[in-house]
C-alpha cells in the first residue's frame, strides 16, 4: 500500500518552512529492492530525502519495491497522485521511469543510477570506478597477504565497474597483489542476501584474502560480519558504513546518493531543477572514501597521503581510471 510519509520535526524548524513552499512541490521517492533501511544504497537516498524534509518541512510520499513488477506501477501511481518530482532509485527503474515520463510530460522525474534521456527526466550517474580506485589503494596498503577480495551483488556491468576500479587501485600500489572476486547472483535477490555474502567472504578468507570490499547492497551486511568474526578487514560502500564494525571496517567507498536525492528535491523547490544527465565523480565530490573516528586507527598518515595524492591526480587527469562500462573490459 502506498503511504504518505510526513516526518515531524521540532516546532521551531517547522515554522521556518512556509506554507507556500509546501504547496510548490509534492515530491515522492520509490526505493528499490532491499528497502530504505538496507544500510547501503537505498538508505543513503533515504538520508537525503529525510534531510530535505527536516530543512523544509515539506512532506514526501514513498514506496519500497519488494518485487520487480511493482516498479512501473509505483512510479505511475505517484505521478497519478500528483507527485512532482518523482525520484526512482536504482538502474532497474530506468525502463519504468522512461515509460511513465512519456505518459506524464508535465511531471518531473529523476533516476539515480539510470540512463534516461527525456526533457522531464534528470538522470544522476556516478563515477564509481574512481572512488573504488581509492579504496583499492587502501586495501593494497593494508593487506598483509597481498590478497584482497571483492564481493559484488547482482552481476551487472555497473557492479563490474566497482570491481574494475578497485582492482586498478590495488594494482596501482602493488602490481603483484591478487584480487579475488565473486558476485552474489544474477537476480535482484542478490542485493539482499547477507548469508550468501558471508559465505563468499569466508571462502575468500580461506584462500588467503585479508581485506574484502563489498558492493552488494544489503548483502554487504553479511560480508562485514564475516570479516568481524574472522578478524579481517572489510570495506563498505555507498553510505559510510564504518560505524557497523569499528576496528575491522577499513573504510567505505562513498557514493553520495544522499546528496543526489537531497539536491534533486531542493532544486525542484527552488525552481532550478533541470532535466538531463548528471555525472558525479571525484571532481564533483560525488564519490570518495570515509575517514572518521571508527577507522582512524586503521589509516596511517602514509596511506592517507597516498590516497589523497591519487585523488588529485585523477581529478587532474594524470591518472586515468578505466571505466568497465565503456567497453565491458577491465584494463590498467
Amino acid at each position: 500500500m502506498f503511504r504518505k510519509t510526513l516526518i515531524t520535526i521540532a516546532g521551531a524548524l517547522l515554522l521556518t518552512a512556509s506554507a507556500a513552499s509546501a504547496d510548490e512541490i509534492k515530491p515522492a521517492v520509490v526505493f528499490d529492492m532491499g528497502g530504505k533501511f538496507d544500510k547501503s544504497f537505498n538508505q543513503g537516498v533515504n538520508d537525503g530525502v529525510v534531510k530535505f524534509n527536516k530543512e523544509t518541512g515539506i512532506a514526501y510520499r514513498e514506496f519500497e519495491v519488494t518485487n520487480e513488477t511493482q516498479r512501473e506501477q509505483a512510479i505511475r501511481k505517484m505521478a497519478q497522485r500528483g507527485a512532482d518530482p518523482v525520484l526512482g532509485v536504482g538502474f532497474a527503474q530506468s525502463p519504468a521511469i522512461e515509460k511513465v515520463a512519456k505518459e506524464f510530460p508535465n511531471t518531473r522525474f529523476a533516476i539515480i543510477d539510470g540512463f534516461v534521456e527525456a526533457p522531464n527526466v534528470q538522470a544522476i550517474l556516478f563515477n564509481e570506478h574512481e572512488g573504488s580506485f581509492l579504496v583499492g589503494m587502501l586495501a593494497a596498503m593494508a593487506t598483509k597477504t597481498d590478497k584482497v577480495g571483492f564481493v559484488g551483488g547482482m552481476d551487472i556491468p555497473l557492479i563490474r565497474r566497482f570491481a574494475c576500479g578497485y582492482e586498478q587501485g590495488v594494482k596501482h600500489v602493488n602490481a603483484k597483489a591478487e584480487v579475488i572476486q565473486n558476485m552474489t547472483g544474477s537476480t535482484p535477490s542478490a542485493w539482499n542476501d547477507p548469508g550468501r555474502g558471508a559465505e563468499l567472504t569466508r571462502s575468500q578468507f580461506d584462500r588467503g584474502v585479508d581485506v574484502v570490499y563489498a558492493a552488494a547492497g544489503g548483502t554487504g551486511v553479511g560480508v562485514y560480519q564475516a570479516a568481524k568474526d574472522a578478524g579481517k578487514l572489510a570495506i563498505g560502500v555507498d553510505s559510510n558504513q564504518n560505524y557497523m564494525h569499528p576496528g575491522t571496517m577499513l573504510t567505505s567507498m562513498l557514493k553520495r546518493v544522499d546528496v543526489a536525492a537531497y539536491t534533486t528535491f531542493m532544486e525542484a523547490k527552488n525552481g532550478t531543477w533541470k532535466g538531463g544527465i548528471k555525472v558525479l565523480g571525484l571532481a564533483e565530490d560525488g564519490v570518495g572514501w570515509a575517514l572518521d573516528e571508527h577507522n582512524a586507527a586503521l589509516i596511517t598518515d602514509e596511506m592517507k597521503t597516498a590516497v589523497e595524492a591519487a585523488r588529485a591526480d585523477i581529478i587532474a587527469g594524470k591518472i586515468k581510471v578505466h571505466d568497465y562500462m565503456a567497453d565491458n573490459s577491465c584494463t590498467y
